[in-house]
């Protein structure tokens, strides 16, 4: 008899195979839950609603750090971004570089948010804009009064206040009332006049981001409840497995070149554009292939007050998903 077993997941192409059951978890009955991430996110974190959910790489992370942690992840990353696109700024902010930033009030949906610990990671590392140089404003981007999913303990040095609970970052920024927002979404206030990106060309220097640092940020992972995993640890393995088999049947799919699998005119070309800069295996999975990934954004993590103490990479994920058994 099979588990049956509850996964809440945004419809990505890279796990719609688990979604329409073209692959199944071995000895698993899955009942796929399409939400956004939002959604998922809070009700996991508040409520530990499902079973398996993706998290926030970030909010997972300060859960690690807590007495009797209540998840345990496995080395799938559903969501990954270049966040280099994903600072915005008020144009009569007086921010035309980064270190511009330095003293300017920013916005951020969530300080724990994982978009806003990679900005301020590579802000800090790469644009000499040190964390504690801001003052950082936490609300909802487009609706009133969002909160941490998780209560934090900052240190004195990290400034985070709350905006007012009729107010939005969104709004805010084109008002002026801050200056930059750091956000996984763009804004509905975006225009590209009074609110702009601080990298306008973005692509570019995000791929020379990936050339100087071969990081190709994750974001999200894909977590257990800690008490459903401890009675059944062979289903860590086998949804690991099954995550990699869904995985498969994408790359398969985008290196099609009879017809489009994908409505963009250039999907081929962007294809192998990626191929060639990041190789076959552009969006890995497993600890080893993201260990320095996952190292910078740990060090990150620690450096900015979310982590008590400094985790590492393996302390993140379920230990049979680190080895494979050898005939």
């Amino acid at each position: 008899m099979n588990l049956p077993l509850s996964l809440a997941c945004w419809d990505y192409d890279r796990v719609r195979p688990l979604m329409d059951g073209r692959v199944k978890p071995a000895g698993i009955d899955l009942t796929f839950l399409n939400f956004i991430v939002e959604e998922t996110f809070f009700r996991m974190l508040r409520h530990r609603e499902f079973d398996v959910a993706e998290l926030s790489m970030s909010s997972y992370t300060v859960s690690l750090t807590r007495p009797d942690p209540p998840f345990i992840a496995l080395p799938v990353f559903p969501s990954r971004f270049f966040r280099h696109s994903c600072i915005y700024v008020n144009a009569d902010a007086g921010i035309a570089e980064p270190k511009d930033l330095i003293g300017k009030k920013i916005g951020v949906p969530e300080y724990q948010m994982t978009a806003p610990v990679w900005i301020r990671g590579i802000l800090a590392d790469h644009y000499g804009v040190p964390v504690e140089a801001c003052t950082y404003f936490t609300g909802g981007e487009e609706s009133p009064n969002r909160d941490e999913k998780i209560k934090l303990d900052l240190p004195a040095s990290i400034r985070v206040e709350r905006i007012a609970p009729d107010k939005t970052l969104a709004q805010m920024l084109k008002d002026g009332e801050i200056d930059a927002l750091h956000t996984a979404r763009k804004p509905s206030t975006f225009d590209g006049v009074r609110v702009k990106r601080l990298f306008p060309d973005f692509v570019p220097v995000e791929r020379a981001y990936y050339e100087e640092t071969g990081i190709f940020p994750p974001m999200h992972v894909i977590a257990l409840k800690r008490e459903v995993y401890e009675k059944n640890r062979w289903i860590a393995m086998n949804l690991f497995t099954a995550f990699q088999e869904a995985q498969a049947i994408v790359y398969a799919d985008l290196a099609e070149t009879a017809a489009l699998k994908g409505m963009l005119p250039w999907f081929n070309a962007h294809v192998e554009e990626a191929v060639a800069l990041m190789g076959p295996d552009y969006w890995p999975y497993g600890l080893e292939k993201n260990r320095a990934a996952l190292e910078t954004f740990l060090r990150y993590h620690h450096e900015q007050g979310l982590s008590q103490r400094r985790v590492t990479p393996e302390d993140m994920f379920a230990p049979e998903t680190l080895e494979r058994f050898v005939i």
